[in-house]
C-alpha cells in the first residue's frame, strides 16, 4: 500500500481525519459503506502523479474520524461536511469524488456550493425515479436498508468478525477477487468502537424523522430538487446490484445533472468499481479532471 501522509482537520464541528498524497489543485474523495479512506488507495496516488493534491476523509463517525456530538447522520448533513471540508482543507474550490454515501455527499455539496466545486465524479450512483424504485427487484438491491432499521442488526453485521461486510462486498462486486489485505483492512475499521453504530445511522436517519435535524430541513429539499450545474462524470459498472444501472441511466438522473453530464459503464466491474479496475477508471477520471 502507498505511504500516505495522514492528518486531521475540524469541519462542520466534527474532527476528520484524512489520507493524503500529492500537490496541487486539491481533489477530495469520499467513501460509501461499507468501506472507508482506503477505498482510494489506487486513486490517491494517480492524483498525486497528476498534478493534485489528494485527500480521502473518513466520513462521519467511521473512526479515526469523530462522531458527530449530536448523533445525527441526515444525508444533508454528509453535503455540509464536505463544503466545510473545502474550506478547511484548501483555498475555497475543489475537484470532488465521491463513490456510493460519498457519492451522495459530494452531489449534494454540488447543489448547495457549486461555485466551490470545480469538477465532480460519481462512482457507482444513480437517480432511480419512484417507479423503478418500487420494483421488487430494485428493493431486492436495497434490502439492507431497511434490515439495519431493525435492533438485531448491529449484531448481525458483527457476528463472526464483521462476515456482514465481506459478504456485502462480494455481493456488490462479483466479479472482484477481493485482495486479503482489502478485507483485513475493513474489518479493522469496524471493529472501532462505534463505528458499526454510525454506519447504521446513516440508513436510519434516512427513514426515521425523529433522527433527521428540522433545521437541515431546507437545504436537504435543496438537495433532493437539484439540479447540479457543475461538469459531472459519472461511472457505472454492469455488475452492481439489482437495477442499480437502470436508475444510472434513467432520464431522471439526465435531469438532475445540468452543467454537463459524462456516462461511463465499465463492464464486468460492480460496486467498488474503483477498486476492482483501477487501471481502467484511474485514467478516465484523471483526463476529465484535467480537461
Amino acid at each position: 500500500m502507498a505511504d500516505f501522509k495522514t492528518g486531521s482537520v475540524l469541519a462542520n464541528e466534527i474532527n476528520f481525519h484524512y489520507l493524503e498524497m500529492g500537490e496541487g489543485p486539491l481533489a477530495l474523495c469520499f467513501h460509501g459503506f461499507p468501506d472507508h479512506a482506503y477505498s482510494f488507495r489506487h486513486l490517491l496516488p494517480d492524483l498525486a502523479e497528476a498534478g493534485f493534491r489528494g485527500i480521502a476523509p473518513f466520513m462521519r463517525g467511521y473512526a479515526p474520524t469523530q462522531a458527530p456530538k449530536d448523533g445525527k447522520y441526515q444525508a444533508v448533513l454528509m453535503c455540509r461536511d464536505v463544503v466545510a471540508l473545502i474550506d478547511a482543507l484548501g483555498d475555497g474550490e475543489a475537484y470532488l469524488i465521491g463513490n456510493d454515501w460519498g457519492a451522495g455527499a459530494v452531489t449534494g455539496a454540488s447543489v448547495l456550493a457549486p461555485e466551490k466545486v470545480r469538477k465532480l465524479v460519481i462512482i457507482a450512483s444513480g437517480r432511480a425515479d419512484r417507479e423503478l424504485q418500487m420494483t421488487y427487484q430494485h428493493l431486492k438491491g436495497t434490502w439492507h436498508g431497511y434490515f439495519f432499521q431493525t435492533p438485531q442488526a448491529e449484531e448481525a453485521v458483527a457476528h463472526n468478525d464483521y462476515a456482514f461486510v465481506e459478504e456485502w462486498w462480494r455481493d456488490a462486486s462479483p466479479e472482484w477477487d477481493i485482495p486479503a489485505s482489502a478485507l483485513a483492512s475493513i474489518r479493522e475499521t469496524f471493529r472501532k468502537p462505534g463505528v458499526v453504530q454510525a454506519a447504521l445511522s446513516y440508513y436510519r436517519a434516512r427513514y426515521r424523522p425523529e433522527l433527521q435535524d428540522p433545521s437541515a430541513k431546507e437545504d436537504q429539499d435543496r438537495v433532493n430538487a437539484g439540479p447540479v450545474t457543475v461538469p459531472t462524470l459519472a461511472l457505472h459498472g454492469t455488475r452492481d446490484r439489482p437495477k442499480r444501472l437502470e436508475g444510472f441511466e434513467s432520464e431522471n438522473m439526465d435531469r438532475y445533472f445540468t452543467g454537463g453530464l459524462e456516462k461511463v459503464i465499465i463492464p464486468g466491474t460492480g460496486h467498488f468499481m474503483h477498486q476492482e479496475k483501477p487501471e481502467e477508471v484511474n485514467p478516465r477520471i484523471i483526463e476529465f479532471l484535467k480537461r
